[in-house]
Formats: structure tokens, sequence, C-alpha cells
């Protein structure tokens, strides 16, 4: 029996081996594969949606601190605005009249201390050699502490004054975002009444009504999934922090408001949003269609989408047994909300390979 030389082996084993990263290599270089694929979202079907809407936590109401005509309005609804930035003034002639009058009350009152200083110098050294009275001593003395009092008097007036002249204007105590104005340039107000009203941009409530049938199952610091109405794929996350004690007398309802882990951008005051309650459960109580599943080495998987580098990887997931014609299955463990998954041409794909997303399935 003849063997096979040596210099035929290499080549067998040379040519086998070079088709061993065919498939790997193949993934790599094909062309993005157009797919069919859907956003993992939490089971529905026992969670409570509400529609809500985005509102500041902390909105303030600005006003003037003294009567006057505003000469000026520096901002406008919806201008994001620094803390000590001017937002606006009233005409300062009174207050810095004001101001004048202080100052000029102030220099009487050193002049009128100077006088009452030499006369109770004078009173004491006249009284030392008798030529004036105690009673006349006593008297100098007592206009001088008088004279001490108007000046600190005057003092504390004209610090009151420079104070009220930063009156005549109004600046942002925080950094924010105007979200309301009262007041045209020209128009006089009183001290008090409302200019404008300024908002966190840092701090973002949902706020949504609630009947009083399910507000019972709703606790305070209850996790809380936000999705944007406009587009439901722009999600964000939160956590009840108040629940009105009391229900509004006209619906029937408590107003529940939901702080925001974070506020993106999109998620702007006024963006209706729907907020979900799933009751506990959590990102493993996902179902999907039967046609996203795949076998790799007898386990169920999926093929997850890497949305930066939009490859799939095959993934080891957990099924809870459905029927053999339901077209859905429900998967207890292996993903993740918000990941995305192929549902069609599973059997295709290769991992690592590149794809390109097509129509998106909703559930």
């Amino acid at each position: 029996m003849k063997h096979p030389s040596s210099a035929m082996l290499l080549v067998i084993v040379t040519v086998c081996a070079s088709f061993l990263p065919y498939h790997s290599a193949a993934a790599e270089n094909a062309p993005p594969r157009p797919v069919i694929w859907m956003n993992v979202a939490a089971d529905r079907s026992e969670a409570l949606d509400f529609a809500g809407v985005v509102q500041p936590r902390v909105e303030t109401e600005l006003a003037f601190r003294a009567l006057g005509r505003v000469i000026a309005r520096q901002v406008e609804i919806g201008d994001v605005v620094r803390k000590g930035d001017i937002l606006a003034e009233i005409d300062p002639l009174t207050l810095k009249l004001a101001v004048l009058s202080a100052q000029a009350d102030l220099r009487n009152a050193n002049a009128q201390l100077e006088n009452a200083a030499i006369n109770e110098r004078r009173k004491r050294m006249l009284a030392a050699t008798n030529t004036a009275s105690a009673a006349d001593l006593e008297l100098a003395e007592q206009g001088l502490k008088s004279a001490e009092a108007n000046v600190t008097k005057a003092q504390a007036n004209l610090a009151k004054t420079n104070e009220q002249l930063g009156y005549a204007r109004i600046e942002a105590e925080f950094d924010g975002v105007i979200t309301s104005t009262s007041v045209e340039v020209g128009q006089t107000v009183t001290a008090g009444q409302s200019v404008l009203k300024l908002a966190r941009l840092d701090q973002r409530d949902v706020v949504i009504d609630v009947p009083e049938a399910q507000v019972s199952s709703i606790g305070s610091s209850t996790r809380v999934d936000i999705a944007l109405q406009l587009d439901d794929r722009l999600r964000t996350s939160g956590r009840v922090r108040e629940i009105a004690p009391q229900a509004d007398t006209d619906t029937r309802t408590y107003r529940v408001k939901i702080a925001l882990d974070t506020a993106p951008d999109v998620f702007r005051f006024g963006a209706v949003v729907t907020a979900t309650f799933t009751d506990g459960r959590q990102a493993h109580d996902v179902v999907l269609p039967r046609s996203a599943i795949v076998e790799k080495d007898g386990v169920p998987a999926v093929w997850v989408i890497d949305p930066h580098a939009l490859t799939v990887s095959a993934r080891a997931i957990l099924l809870n047994q459905p029927g053999p014609e339901d077209p859905l299955v429900r998967v207890s463990s292996g993903l993740n909300t918000n990941e995305s998954v192929v549902v069609a041409g599973v059997s295709e794909l290769q991992e690592g390979q590149k794809i390109r997303l097509g129509q998106e399935l909703r559930q």
C-alpha cells in the first residue's frame, strides 16, 4: 500500500486550512445585508400607560422690588440665560435721587457730629476751670451722642438706598430658560408684580394624572419608563417623587410628578410623553416573533444588533416554551430593554456580519 508523500500532505493541509476562515472573512467582506429588526421592550400586557407633559421642576416668578417704568427687557420666551444675567430694568432715576439724598444726609450728619464733638470738648475744658456748669457739660455730651446716632442712621439709610438701587433690574438667580413674560417696555409695574418666569433646565418632571382606581398601584420612588410620543424610540426613565394627597374634585384623578433621571434635549418643556408603569416587570419579560429565534449548538439565540458598528452577534436566550403554533415567544432572560434584534432572515446571518437597518417591526 502506497502512502502519500510529505509534499502531498502539505498541499492537502494548506488547501483545507484555506477554507477555515472562509465564513468569517465572507461575513466581514460581504456588503451590508438589509434586515428587518425590532427594538426590545418589556411586555406591556400588564403595564399602565399614562399620557403626560414634561414640566420644569423649579419655575420661579421674577418681579421688580420697586415701583417704576420698564425701560428694557433683554429676554424673550425660550431664551437660555446664565446666573447673574440682567433680564429686565426699570427707570432708576428715582432710586438714584434717593441715593444722592441719602449721601447728602450722611454728610450733614457728619458735619453735625463734628460740631457736637467740638462743643463737647470746649464744655469739658470750661467745666474743668469751673467756667461752665456741670449741666452745660451734660447737655453737650448728650448732643454728641445724638449726633453720633444720627450718623449711624444716615449710614444705614445710604446702605438701604444703595441696595434699593439694585431693585431697578432683575437678574437671573440661576441658569435656566425663560418660560413666560408678562410686561413690555414702557409699562409701569408695581413692586412684586410678576414680570418673567425662569425655569431650571437641569431639573425636569413628567406630570401625569392617575385615576383613583389605579393610583394605589403606584408608590413613591416607583421606577417609570418615559417615551416621547412623537417618536417612542426616544426614551428615558424616572422615579415617582410626588403623589398628590387629594384627588381633583372634577376629574377624580391624582396628580403624580415623576423626576427624570436624565433630561435629554428632545424632552423639552411641554413635550407630550407616555409614562409606563410595568408593575415590577423587568427586561426579561420580552415578547418576540418566532422568526427572530435561531438555534446555536442546540440553544435558542437571537441576533443582537450593535447600533454603532451595525454588526450582529448571536446571544443565547432562555424561552418560556410557547405552543408549537404560537407565532410569538416570550424571552425570560438574555435580553435587555432598548436592545435591537433581527426578526427575519436570521438563518442567513453570520457572527460579526455587517447589516443595514431596513424595516422596523413595532410591537
